[in-house]
Formats: C-alpha cells, structure tokens, sequence
C-alpha cells in the first residue's frame, strides 16, 4: 500500500520530466524535504517539553526547547543546501550478463568550495549508497542493480538523498537519464565447442604470408630485416646475405551457428552461444558468429568478443 502511493507521487512530481542526456544540476524546485522518524520523534520530545514549560512556567523549560527548535531549523536548512546546485553526471555502465549485477557509476560534482556530506543514490527499494563529496570537486556513487533478463537495463527515476547533518530531515530529489546497461545472455550449455570449418581458400592449412611461426626457408637480405634473422652460417658459403624467411598458417574457421542447435529454445540458444562464445575467446580461437539475420564473420579480440555478445543480448 505504502509502495504504491510513493511511486503514485514520484510519477506525479516527475511527470513531464525526460530522460536526460547530459548532466542534472538540482534546483530549488526540484528538492523536497520531510522529517524522517527520528524527525517525528523529535517533533513530539519538543511538543512534550513545550506542554512541560507552560505548566509549570519554566523559564528554562522554554530556553531549552526553544534552543532544541532552532538546531532542527538549522539542520533543515543544512539538508536542503547540501542537495542545492549539486551536478550529477550520467552513469558509467559496463555491460553485464544475466544473473549478475550491473554497476551504475554516476558521478557527482561539487561547485561550491565547502564539502557536502552523506550524499546518496537510492533504485527503489535498494540500500542507498552513500558518499562525500570534497569541495570544488567530485566523487563516485556507484548502484548496484540486479540484471535479471538480458538487453537494455534502464534503470529509471533514481532517488538522489541526504540525511545530514542530524538524520532528523530527509532532503531528496529524483533523477532519470538515458543511460542503460548492456546485459548478455548468462552463459550456459553442456554442449562442447563445434568442428572447426576448413577455410575458403584452400580446404585446411595454407600459408597465408610473411609471419613468426613456420620456417619456410631463406631469401635475399632487404634493409631493415632484423639481424637476428640473418643466416650467419650460409653466409660464408654465398656472396649475399641471406634472411631467415618464416610464414604463418591459417587456420580453420570455427563457426557458433544458431541452427547447430537443433530446437532448443531461444534463451537456451543464446546462452550456449554465449558459452561457445567465451571458451572460443579464452581458446584463443578464431570464430564467427551465425544468427538469423544476422552474421559476424571471423575474428579474435576483445572488441570482436564485445560485438558477438552485444549481438546475442539484442537478438
């Protein structure tokens, strides 16, 4: 019931409000503020001690709750210019696989020369997670998100608070901004890595040019060659320097197709492709990527292993 009503008034406040591209500075009219329960407390501890002084017409009575009003006034004003004129930055995502967690790192600028404490980002129902911001500077919150199904992870408003100096009042405000996480399928399958594929231009291993691996005999010395390459011995016996010529072999393809795997079901598919994906990777195994509508042709790398799971997630 509680949950429902608060996300009814954060959908009201926000209405209108856009995701945002660039960085979010916080104003006055964005920035609401309520007692938090210790705050209530308080509130009637004060109440109490009020009702104390009038009857027993305490001059110190009303001295002391009087000082105690103007200390809750003073942190009021405390929580609300922590938040004021604070520039929050889009988030700094790396993509994520299913069944982990993703990592939102928003960074937080401070303009002011004084620091700002007990600054937090809160999704939903999550713990808040907490930082200080130095003066004239910045610092890094980072929220954790589980990733329970794979693509785009938009997180969403997210709920920017402070509670400092006293914990008696809650400053907030709500933020939303374009950036979302790239999950992957969760890798999984029994299924081993498939039969490498003799390559188009010759069925199996051919040389393929000038490299580091196989010997293939000698040829005329060219400056800039190396002189670790030089054949000194069969230097005696001709009149011409000879060079060490090696070559490398190419090797065969390995294809992760999408029809090897029979009529699995689509998420089933995906995750064995994605394992196939990453032992092919750790193999250091040169391997392309077949889906309906869609073809990556072979290649090794990080970037190459960024582009076959980026196609998984969105498929």
């Amino acid at each position: 019931m509680f949950t429902a009503l608060r996300q009814r008034f954060e959908a009201w406040v926000t209405r209108g409000q856009r995701p945002a591209r660039d960085p979010v500075r916080l104003e006055r009219r964005r920035i609401y503020i309520l007692p938090t329960r210790y705050g209530y407390a308080f509130a009637a501890l004060l109440f109490v001690l009020f009702l104390w002084s009038i009857n027993y017409s305490n001059s110190m009575g009303f001295a002391f709750t009087f000082l105690l009003v103007a200390i809750a006034h003073n942190s009021m004003w405390q929580a609300h210019d922590t938040l004021l004129g604070l520039i929050i930055h889009p988030a700094d995502v790396e993509p994520t696989f299913v069944g982990q967690d993703a990592q939102l790192r928003f960074r937080l600028e401070n303009p002011d020369p004084e620091p700002r404490y007990g600054i937090a980002l809160q999704w939903r129902d999550q713990p808040p997670s907490y930082v200080d911001v130095p003066p004239s500077g910045a610092a890094v919150a980072t929220l954790t998100i589980p990733a329970t199904q794979r693509g785009w992870l938009r997180p969403g408003r997210i709920r920017i608070l402070t509670r400092f100096p006293l914990g008696l009042l809650q400053s907030w405000s709500w933020i939303e901004f374009e950036s979302a996480a790239l999950v992957y399928p969760q890798p999984r399958g029994q299924r081993p890595l498939p039969a490498a594929l003799p390559n188009s231009a010759g069925g199996g291993l051919h040389e393929v040019g000038p490299g580091s691996e196989d010997y293939a005999g000698f040829r005329p010395y060219a400056p800039g060659d190396s002189p670790r390459r030089i054949a000194w011995k069969a230097a005696g016996r001709n009149e011409q320097l000879l060079v060490k010529r090696f070559t490398d072999q190419a090797r065969p393809e390995l294809w992760l197709d999408w029809a090897l795997l029979g009529d699995d079901p689509v998420e089933a598919r995906l995750a064995q492709l994605c394992q196939w994906v990453l032992k092919a990777e750790t193999e250091s195994r040169r391997y392309g990527l077949q889906l309906p509508g869609v073809r990556i042709p072979p290649g090794q790398g990080d970037m190459h292993r960024r582009r076959c799971l980026e196609a998984l997630a969105l498929f």
